[in-house]
């Protein structure tokens, strides 16, 4: 259930970002940082998509496998996508991290966030992992 909860506060966070880099939100409300700095970057694109709307689609299937293994649907399988596909977004949430640090020279309170949260979804992941090994 704390997978499911902290992976739709990550939808709403992206899913903010994903709108903003669209155009449909004209400006983020930033308290901290260099939001706009961060997400009008070169760095704010990859593959041709906003890194935000990459976010958002990984959060979804990190929703809906949560979901899945909340309703005992392939719960070892479930675990298992959490983990990996949390750990990639953890990697490369850290190297976002490291751009933001050392490239942009600048930080989105929006971005710590959302690394915050993946790091928090891989950790209890990982937990709900084990028990799931454990009790097979």
């Amino acid at each position: 259930m704390l997978i499911a909860l902290l992976a739709l506060i990550g939808v709403l966070v992206a899913l903010y970002l994903t709108l903003y880099k669209m155009g449909v939100i004209g400006t983020l409300v930033c308290q901290v940082g260099s939001c706009e700095r961060v997400n009008t970057s070169r760095w704010a694109t990859f593959l041709g998509l906003p890194v935000a709307a990459w976010g958002l689609a990984t959060y979804v299937l990190l929703l809906a496998l949560a979901l899945a293994g909340l309703q005992g649907i392939a719960p070892r399988r479930s675990a298992w996508g959490l983990v990996l596909l949390s750990g990639w977004s953890v990697l490369f949430s850290a190297w976002l991290t490291y751009l933001e640090l050392f490239v942009i020279h600048a930080v989105c309170m929006w971005c710590v966030t959302s690394a915050t949260l993946m790091l928090l979804i891989f950790i209890s992941s990982v937990v709900v992992l084990r028990e799931e090994l454990r009790g097979a």
